[in-house]
């Protein structure tokens, strides 16, 4: 990818929901509602505050959820990807 974000911004990829519900039921694209679950794909170096940088909570490759309307869409190479600040990131999914 070439784009760096810049501050406390961070690059994320959303991850696509699921085809089926647990029970089997197949969901029409017309019933899916926009993930707000992605992976970090890149992070700036952080916030600036009183002269110091202090670096984000989340680091590339995380899995995050976040609000559903977050961030900037953008376009690299072909692929869609949301550019947010840290704020609008609500939890980190862990493993």
């Amino acid at each position: 990818m070439k784009i760096k974000p810049l501050h406390d911004r961070v690059i994320v990829k959303r991850l696509a929901e699921e085809e089926k519900t647990k029970g089997g039921i197949i969901i029409p694209e017309s019933a899916k509602e926009t993930p707000a679950e992605g992976k970090v794909i890149a992070v700036g170096p952080g916030r600036s505050e009183d002269g110091k940088v202090h670096p984000l909570g989340v680091k590339v490759n995380d899995r995050i959820i976040f609000s559903k309307y977050a961030g900037t869409e953008i376009k690299v190479e072909g692929e869609e990807f949301l550019i947010m600040k840290e704020e609008d990131i609500l939890g980190v999914v862990e493993k």
